[in-house]
């Protein structure tokens, strides 16, 4: 899923088939006819057998949408508003314990804390929860990852209200409800941006890659009850 720029800043998306080491794309299709969509973020819903994309959308709000793929082509549900204040880096990930999706971004509306807020898709529909406030501070980066090994939702992020460092809290959904543990700092000597997450489900750890000062660095965070720790951060570029 992605914003097609030449198209207006379309929201569009293919479905990619992979056959041995080369990779096909079916026809393209849009989710968002109008010409504002930003910020996508995917995650697959294994419960249900769809996708959804979280964007920030019209008038700046933050939209999420159903997405079911049939061969090669996908088709859509009607976009359901999460957000109605201006909405900033939406990071959606699917929590296959819960059954649901939790979508974490920077809230405009409310002093640019991050919140977050928990999906469920039925049929090829999304509702939400209730919004909850993971750091008070104006936050920026927002990313997610589920840790299918301690059945949580890690989310990154930079703290714009502490010098720009680099963060990350643990998220527990119960329902349509999310709590969280205490924010740690995985970052504490330079400005941390571009964030990107992911789990490794053999090691069991997450792994944050960011860009800090002048390098790239990556660091592996682990996950007990609701609490993260990290190790030692790493640079895997120079530049």
């Amino acid at each position: 899923a992605y914003t097609d720029f030449p198209g207006n800043n379309r929201g569009r998306a293919r479905v990619l088939t992979v056959s041995d080491t080369t990779i096909s794309a079916g026809s393209e299709a849009t989710f968002n006819g109008s010409s504002d969509t930003f910020e996508t973020s995917m995650a697959f819903d294994s419960n249900a057998g769809k996708v959804v994309i979280a964007y920030k959308g019209a008038s700046d709000q933050g939209k999420a949408i159903v997405g079911t793929v049939s061969g090669d082509s996908i088709s859509f549900g009607t976009p359901a508003v999460f957000e109605s204040a201006t909405t900033l880096s939406p990071a959606c990930a699917f929590d296959s314990n819960a059954g649901r999706a939790l979508i974490a971004y920077r809230d405009n509306g409310n002093s640019d804390q991050g919140t977050a807020i928990v999906a469920t898709i039925s049929g090829t529909s999304v509702s939400f929860g209730s919004a909850a406030v993971f750091e008070t501070g104006k936050t920026q980066y927002c990313r997610a990852t589920f840790d299918s090994t301690n059945n949580k939702v890690v989310i990154a992020f930079m703290d714009d209200a502490n010098a720009d460092r680099g963060k990350a809290v643990v998220a527990t959904i119960s329902s349509t409800s999310v709590s969280f543990g205490t924010v740690a700092t995985f970052e504490t000597t330079a400005i941390t941006e571009n964030l990107a997450i992911t789990f490794d489900s053999n090691a069991g750890k997450v792994v944050i890659a960011y860009e800090y000062g002048s390098t790239s660095n990556c660091i592996v965070g682990t996950v007990s009850s609701t609490d993260i720790t990290f190790g030692s951060p790493a640079v895997f570029n120079s530049n």
